[in-house]
């Protein structure tokens, strides 16, 4: 007899990994949908390949990624049930989840999903009535199952057909987490995330420099923002030049890594070949700057951050060489550290 198969949203914490394997062993089939952003896990989708191993031989699950970053821009610019404390908007962004998860069944000839919700473990997004407008809102009526919390629950799909034993799922609530370290000792679970907000839309610091953008308040719109804009926002230092012009400078190595590797044909990259300190990226630079241009006000004002932002060293003239590459050219000017600076 064919397998029943089971879409699980797949966060990667404790309760999700619980929920799909409790659900695997009463005999489904179930395959792991990780959805990612750029504000959670967007990382993986250059390491898919190492992700889907390592879940395979930690958990014995199958794990798909899922990019629904494009949706998630859209999103921010009026979700329906509003925003957490910081610029979070939890409830619609499990209904996207949800919504998008429901679009996928058909894909994996899925007869339902399954979600790793606690009843009351979270204030804003797991109180029961915000559960029942999440399958409600993505059209789920009877379609998701929360294996762990199930017992405090109606009935779904899943178990008023006969496909999963109500009997074995679980009746957890609230925010102890005894009960699922116990769980996981008994599914040989022992190498799972501590328990933690991975969304940076959540983090009061990060999250603003979004906010900012959503209203109004930076150099790019809203409705201009793309994937490599978000994750430009969320490295580094950031400064508003003239002209609206936007730069972002490392602040250590890893950074100037990742900064070096998000610049586009239009960016122009600026470091000191003289001395260790920032790159920085100036972003569009292509409509404030011509290749090979040494005395424009915008590129001196770059220049003057990266050399403020360098590391000083004896014997060497404060004001010094900066390199820029990009625009398809190299060259080279002399500037002058800033005075004061302040990042947005």
């Amino acid at each position: 007899m064919k397998k029943r198969i089971a879409l699980a949203l797949f966060s990667g914490g404790l309760d999700s990994i619980l929920a799909a394997k409790l659900v695997a062993s009463l005999g489904v089939h179930v395959v792991a949908i990780k959805f990612v952003t750029p504000f959670f896990d967007y990382q993986l989708l250059g390491e898919e390949e190492k992700y889907k191993q390592e879940i395979m031989e930690k958990y014995g699950l199958e794990v798909k990624l899922h990019d629904l970053s494009e949706n998630y821009l859209e999103l921010l610019h009026n979700p329906s049930h509003g925003f957490g404390k910081n610029f979070n908007p939890c409830i619609d962004c499990k209904i996207l989840m949800c919504t998008r998860a429901k679009e996928m069944m058909v894909e994996y000839d899925a007869s339902f999903l399954i979600s790793g919700e606690v009843l009351g473990q979270r204030p804003m997004s797991q109180r029961r009535d915000t559960l029942r407008v999440i399958e409600r809102d993505s059209d789920n009526d009877g379609l998701l199952l929360r294996p762990l919390s199930a017992k405090l629950m109606t009935p779904t799909k899943a178990e008023t057909e006969g496909w999963i034993d109500r009997d074995k799922l679980l009746n957890f609530s609230g925010r102890g987490r005894s009960r699922q370290i116990e769980l996981a000792k008994q599914f040989g679970v022992k190498d799972f995330p501590a328990p933690a907000g991975g969304c940076i839309l959540a983090d009061p610091i990060l999250s603003k420099r979004i906010e900012k953008i959503y209203r109004g308040d930076f150099v790019i719109q809203a409705k201009e923002i793309k994937v490599n804009d978000v994750r430009l926002l969320l490295v580094g230092r950031q400064f508003e030049l003239p002209e609206g012009a936007w730069l972002i400078l490392g602040r250590n190595e890893k950074e100037n890594i990742k900064i070096e590797g998000l610049a586009e044909e239009d960016d122009l990259l600026l470091h000191m070949p003289n001395r260790p300190g920032p790159i920085a990226l100036l972003r569009n630079a292509r409509q404030y700057v011509s290749p090979g241009d040494s005395k424009n006000t915008i590129l001196q004002h770059a220049a003057g951050l990266v050399i403020r932002y360098g590391k000083k060293v004896k014997g060497v003239d404060p004001g010094t060489e900066v390199q820029m590459r990009g625009l398809g050219e190299r060259w080279k000017i002399i500037g002058q550290p800033l005075e004061a600076a302040t990042p947005q």
